[in-house]
């Protein structure tokens, strides 16, 4: 995807994100290991309850990534400024789709309201339907963005800081279609901890900066602390609804292990109680990982952790 003002819409170059990969791995160096192999399906009669609970999670997470429209169908993501906005599959236009017909339409955009309207006889449908003009709105609460679709590929916008962004998904973009799977340490129950959970004074925030330098304040509200080869460490949540989420680096990052980090999703604990269970067998890359057109968010100091967690998915091979 291009544009033809770099000036109000651009997107993050590729050695922007190996600076920030370069300086975030500085000090976490570990020797390279050989590539794990994975276990085996879930028909072997010898996994435990553990390792299938895993190898399905594992299944989830391939399904998740296989979507027509999931991660792997990014294809452009672009930042935009008031004005208006030519959007097509040809290069004569100020936004440049992957499919379609030649000229879609025009995108419209004042502070952060936005509209599009469809090119005459364009084949292109907004929300399912052929319209001549319509409002387009962000994903907000429990409520999804409204998508402009036209032949494989669809747009639709985000927030991003204090403007809006708009992304572009093509069902047949190369890093769906020649998707070769994940690959993952073996599952270890011993990364199975039940950790102790201190909980935080009511509106605490930590502090989360993204590949984009923008830093964001995220309710934290405790801290989930556990013991390894007779060293303690700690990792803060961040609030995920009925879910903690950690995102974390370990001495396996930049090395078997995606260079920016990994995300690890615990259930919450209930009311009054001081364990929380960390599966690191279920530790996943972030999107950012298979595409250049996200906006991941980095572990902060807190959790970047001096160990290697042997555990969880590997850095994707391409």
């Amino acid at each position: 995807m291009t544009s033809k003002d770099w000036k109000t819409s651009t997107v993050v170059p590729d050695w922007g994100r190996l600076t920030l990969l370069a300086i975030f791995v500085l000090g976490l160096a570990a020797c390279a290991t050989d590539r794990p192999a994975r276990l085996p399906d879930l028909d072997d009669p010898f996994l435990t309850a553990h390792e299938v609970e895993v190898l399905e999670w594992r299944q989830r997470r391939h399904d998740r990534l296989s979507e027509p429209y999931g991660w792997l169908s990014l294809v452009g993501l672009e930042f935009l400024a008031d004005g208006e906005y030519r959007v097509g599959s040809d290069e004569d236009n100020d936004i440049v789709v992957t499919a379609g017909p030649r000229r879609w339409g025009n995108l419209q955009v004042i502070g952060d309201e936005a509209w599009f309207a469809t090119a005459a006889g364009a084949n292109v449908r907004i929300n399912g339907s052929l319209v001549e003009e319509a409002e387009l709105h962000p994903a907000r609460d429990d409520l999804p963005a409204t998508l402009v679709e036209s032949g494989t590929a669809q747009i639709h916008l985000l927030r991003r800081g204090d403007g809006l962004a708009l992304r572009v998904r093509d069902r047949t973009a190369p890093t769906l279609t020649d998707f070769v799977g994940l690959g993952y340490f073996p599952i270890d129950s011993s990364w199975r901890i039940e950790a102790r959970w201190t909980e935080h004074p009511t509106e605490r925030h930590l502090l989360i900066a993204n590949v984009l330098g923008e830093l964001i304040n995220e309710p934290n509200p405790g801290l989930a602390e556990f013991e390894r080869d007779g060293r303690i460490f700690g990792l803060e949540a961040v609030d995920a609804g009925d879910q903690l989420w950690f995102i974390f680096a370990d001495r396996t990052s930049g090395h078997e292990t995606y260079g920016l980090g990994r995300f690890l999703y615990a259930d919450k604990p209930a009311p009054g109680a001081n364990t929380v269970v960390l599966d690191f067998n279920t530790a996943y890359n972030p999107p950012c990982a298979f595409t250049e057109f996200t906006t991941c968010p980095l572990p902060p100091p807190e959790n970047r952790l001096d160990v290697r967690i042997e555990a969880g998915e590997l850095t994707p091979a391409f």
